[in-house]
């Protein structure tokens, strides 16, 4: 009789192996012992680059990290119970971002379910709709190798998004070193052995949906905007601003675009649309040509649901609904070179807002105000992005610090590629996820975060601290969720109470538990060379920048009552 443990062993072996041969370059291991033999099969892969952590929640989303930034598909192991849910919401984020995250969660066998035994729950669909499946019974010798390999072949077709491979065991799990011969279950597979591809080569499935020549003429009359939303720093944008001069249509991109910082770009939209003369100028536009999904800015967001359109054509990477005003639109799915190479014309209204243009440079005097005088939050987000080029991966952080960077980000030609984790836009995970990006491509990488961001994923610091590339955390530190001081509750003490959170916290302590390089600046000057220091070596900074914590509240609604009065 064969024995278990080297047949769940084989069974690892060979998943391990063709997630490989499909492109998995990496694997994120958590601690557990009924995930032992995916743990053995990982550790005996003689290619596959391996990152561990105690903590599954970070791992996850050091994974989520690893594939942006890797452009590949990363596989996460964990053993069974509550360890499978910790990866919840890292899966949420890869499925809403359309990012190929693996799950390999170790089982009990059916037996063991339902029946009081230890570590054991109802692990299969444990991810409902955000994730694709794959259930696999415990490790049998009558349930032939290909037809495991078929399965993984077909579960990781066309994979943008999570997929979760269960995997039931039987104990014993730890070989004995006395390993059992498979040579005559494994003779259907030999050919599969002496090469390196998968076992079953698919077809993609993905479509392409382009326009026209006839319909770009057409779609081409008139006045239109070019609205860019989120897109990966792999999509390689560049072509719209070229597809913006050509047309003669204004280029309106958002924090996530990675155009936020061109100098060509109406960069400042957000905060345009404060005065009346740009809303009354934008009110004449009547095509609207969108690529990129999701949008920061309520007022551009509030300007796309309200236009008349008579025409809005929605460009994707590939086919999704990510309309929440569900405004009637023609989509196109495909490869932004692919559409920006089409046959476009000069549009008939060509240059007809370059007021815009004049408009969103005269706002560059008022955000570089925040280049001289206090160290504020405002200052902090424009001082790391005119310092971040495209040597460099920026992560921004949720809540406030992605809306400052959306608000006063500096135009600069060799801006720094961003990364996001917009998609649910939860406040978790995000130094774990910064971690992987960080790795994925082995850049120097930096970072803003909010404290309260900070507080949820502290454990990751512990990721961190082993970084072999430059990691440098700046840290805004205004003492609980300042971003709720914008919002209109009536009752100051209710707000204070109940959505600030105020916590009296410093992370000085969270630096020397981690073994970090710490920094508390002063000033803007400071700022700007601990940040410019942490770049240049290897290693983790971690840099706390404390201000009051109504201060952004009042500088942003300050900033905007002065951009209104701007005489044109």
């Amino acid at each position: 009789m064969t024995h278990s443990a080297d047949l769940n062993l084989l069974w690892a072996k060979l998943v391990v192996e063709e997630l490989h041969r499909l492109g998995v370059r990496h694997i994120c291991l958590a601690p557990g012992s009924r995930s032992t033999p995916l743990t053995m099969a990982a550790a005996e892969h003689p290619t596959i680059e391996r990152h561990t952590h105690f903590d599954e929640r970070g791992l996850a989303f050091l994974a989520l990290g690893l594939a942006k930034s890797s452009h590949s598909p990363v596989a996460i192991i964990t053993t069974s119970g509550t360890a499978v849910a910790n990866l919840y919401p890292a899966i949420v984020e890869a499925y809403q971002t359309n990012v190929p995250l693996i799950v390999l969660s170790g089982d009990r066998p059916p037996e063991l379910i339902d029946c009081g035994a230890n570590q054991a729950i109802v692990q299969p669909a444990i991810f409902a709709d955000y994730a694709r499946r794959l259930d696999l019974p415990a490790a049998d010798l009558n349930i032939q190798p290909q037809a495991l390999l078929a399965q993984l072949d077909h579960a990781m077709a066309d994979l943008d998004k999570p997929l979760h491979i269960n995997c039931m065991y039987r104990e014993p799990l730890y070989p004995d070193g006395n390993r059992s011969d498979f040579s005559e279950y494994l003779k259907p597979i030999a050919a599969w052995h002496r090469d390196q591809l998968p076992w079953q080569q698919l077809p993609s499935q993905a479509q392409t949906a382009l326009p026209s020549a006839e319909q770009i003429v057409e779609f081409a009359k008139g006045k239109g905007v070019i609205v860019v939303g989120t897109l990966g720093p792999e999509q390689d944008p560049q072509q719209l601003v070229a597809l913006s001069k050509q047309l003669g249509w204004p280029l309106l991109v958002d924090a996530q675009s990675q155009l936020r910082q061109h100098p060509e770009a109406i960069n400042h939209i957000d905060q345009l649309l404060h005065r009346p003369s740009c809303q009354a100028l934008l009110a004449q536009a009547d095509k609207l040509l969108w690529f990129g999904s999701r949008l920061l800015s309520k007022r551009l967001i509030n300007l796309i649901e309200s236009q008349p359109w008579q025409q809005l054509w929605h460009c994707l990477p590939v086919r999704r609904n990510l309309d929440p005003g569900h405004l009637r639109k023609v989509s196109f799915s495909g490869n932004i070179n692919d559409f920006c190479a089409l046959p476009w014309p000069q549009s008939d209204n060509a240059d007809w807002a370059d007021a815009l243009v004049t408009a969103n440079q005269q706002l560059e005097p008022i955000f570089a105000t925040n280049e001289q005088g206090e160290l504020t939050e405002m200052a902090a987000v424009r001082t790391l992005s005119a310092i971040a080029n495209d040597q460099h991966n920026l992560f921004i952080g949720n809540s406030l610090p992605v809306r400052l960077y959306d608000i006063l980000a500096k135009p600069k030609a060799d801006a720094a590629k961003v990364f996001t984790n917009r998609g649910a836009s939860g406040i978790d995970g995000l130094f774990a996820t910064c971690v992987g990006v960080a790795r994925g491509n082995d850049k120097p990488t930096l970072m803003v975060i909010g404290d309260v961001s900070a507080l949820h994923d502290l454990n990751s610091l512990a990721l961190a601290r082993h970084s072999r590339q430059p990691l440098v955390l700046v840290l805004l530190n205004n003492d609980g969720g300042s971003i709720f001081n914008m919002l209109p509750v009536a009752n100051e003490q209710l707000k204070q109470d109940y959505y600030r959170l105020g916590h009296g916290l410093n992370f000085a302590g969270a630096a020397t538990q981690f073994e970090l390089n710490y920094q508390r600046p002063s000033s803007q000057a400071e700022l700007a060379e601990q940040i410019q220091q942490g770049l240049s070596q290897a290693g983790c900074s971690l840099i706390e920048v404390v201000v009051p914590p109504e201060q952004s509240a009042q500088m942003i609604v300050a900033t905007g009552q002065q951009i209104r009065v701007l005489a044109d």
